[in-house]
């Protein structure tokens, strides 16, 4: 690894970080417990980066906190080769992400820096990643759809431009394909994915495969894999949504895609327990509920001429439990929530959307009343039939008996078909509607 002198002028050139203002104060290593560093005799506040000396090179490494005159710094790469005793210095200041438009087809890591080999990103304008909280009473309320591609959440959970949505799914039922055939199929100006705590093979597949060169052209892909440090898989997270509001501030529609912000929450717990914070729910410590809302809350709507970032964040049901911690968290802070079923992606159902549990809550406010009415009559025959599903696959149940179950039976084949859609399918918006009319014909007398 190259000495401080090299490494700094190479993160000056890659546009993240530049001098302190005043002298640093250097201190002394004196304590390694896991990922966390202690260091005596410093002066640097939190968030300040610092060079942490080694029998390899310098470390880049963050204060994440303090106590008394001990200073806890987390690493942004390996630690391998540090001495104690080494020397902590505050040399450096973050500058912050490179925000431009030059950063369409582009794939940074958790900190803006380039990973795609294609050479510095050219901005005038830099962000720290801590974005301003907009005053909710500017924010402009959501009234119209956003288009996805997917005919089962344009029919029946319909999305709005500005709106916050919760993909709830176990470990390989499809998200990620469903995320993909969003990113294909929305009529979003710009998309900005974060693939954060995920395995690092999925960032590339992501790229080439889902996306593709098309996608890619109008898309910003933010990188933090699995094998990263916490500390830079939680700044994953929170440069994707600096990057999105970049573009909103633009006046640009974005579509903001988190995978997964249970990644998050895992990474904040093993900083927060690290250096000290006591564990509440479930190992997660205090600071993990106060840091989601406050990242989601981001996401929205903007005021006057700005646009909107429309976000997904994929949310990791451990065991297929939507009453973990960090689901039900989610779940209230969210504008709505779509389940993926383990049993319909078993099935061979995909997407594998189980509408009877999912919902969209600002559906009303940007659809019409007919459009309601049909959906809703689709989810009551669809949860009709589930409801009583063991009772028909036993021969218990007589035909005649409930007139909407003996419905439900002869329309969930075709009901089936709809929910369906190929991972490189795109159908649009019109035409999803198009298709639910006809899949429930006999309701448009009631609208």
């Amino acid at each position: 690894m190259a000495d401080s002198a090299s490494l700094l002028q190479h993160l000056q050139q890659q546009h993240q970080y530049i001098h302190r203002s005043r002298p640093a104060v250097s201190g002394r290593l004196v304590r390694v417990v896991g990922l966390t560093l202690e260091a005596t005799g410093c002066s640097a506040a939190i968030g300040q980066a610092c060079l942490v000396e080694s029998a390899r090179g310098e470390i880049l490494a963050e204060v994440v906190g303090f106590a008394q005159e001990r200073v806890f710094l987390m690493p942004q790469e390996e630690i391998e080769g540090v001495v104690p005793g080494a020397k902590v210095t505050p040399m450096l200041q973050y500058k912050g992400i490179p925000l431009s438009m030059a950063l369409l087809g582009r794939v940074i890591d958790g900190v803006g820096r380039p990973l795609d080999g294609k050479g510095p990103i050219p901005a005038s304008q830099y962000a720290s990643g801590k974005g301003k909280a907009i005053n909710p009473l500017h924010r402009r309320p959501i009234k119209q759809p956003l288009d996805v591609g997917v005919r089962s959440i344009n029919a029946i959970l319909t999305v709005g431009k500005g709106q916050r949505m919760g993909l709830f799914a176990g470990s390989g039922v499809g998200k990620s394909v469903l995320l993909g055939m969003m990113t294909r199929g929305t009529a979003a100006d710009v998309i900005v994915v974060g693939l954060v705590g995920e395995r690092g093979r999925e960032v590339k597949e992501f790229i080439d495969e889902i996306l593709g060169e098309d996608g890619k052209a109008r898309s910003v892909v933010v990188a933090a894999p699995a094998d990263v440090s916490p500390l830079m898989r939680l700044k994953g997270c929170e440069t994707a949504v600096q990057v999105a509001e970049y573009f909103r501030d633009q006046g640009l529609d974005v579509l903001l895609l988190i995978d997964s912000i249970t990644r998050y929450a895992q990474a904040q717990r093993e900083i927060a327990l690290a250096v000290g914070e006591p564990p509440a729910t479930k190992g997660y410590p205090p600071s993990v509920f106060a840091k989601l809302p406050a990242l989601v809350e981001r996401a929205g709507n903007g005021s006057g001429n700005q646009g909107s970032i429309t976000a997904f964040y994929t949310v990791l049901s451990e065991g297929d439990d939507l009453q973990d911690p960090i689901a039900d968290a989610s779940r209230a802070i969210l504008d709505g929530h779509i389940v993926l079923s383990r049993n319909l992606a078993d099935a061979g159902h995909f997407p594998a959307i189980d509408i009877e549990k999912s919902i969209s809550r600002v559906m009303p406010a940007v659809t019409s009343e007919e459009h309601q009415l049909l959906a809703r009559s689709i989810k009551q025959l669809y949860a009709s039939y589930q409801q009583s599903k063991d009772l028909i696959a036993i021969g218990a149940y007589v035909r005649g008996s409930d007139p909407q179950l003996d419905q439900a039976i002869n329309m969930l084949p075709r009901i089936n078909q709809f929910l369906q859609q190929g991972m490189k399918e795109v159908v649009p918006y019109d035409d999803c509607l198009t298709a639910l009319s006809q899949l429930a014909p006999t309701q448009r007398g009631r609208a």
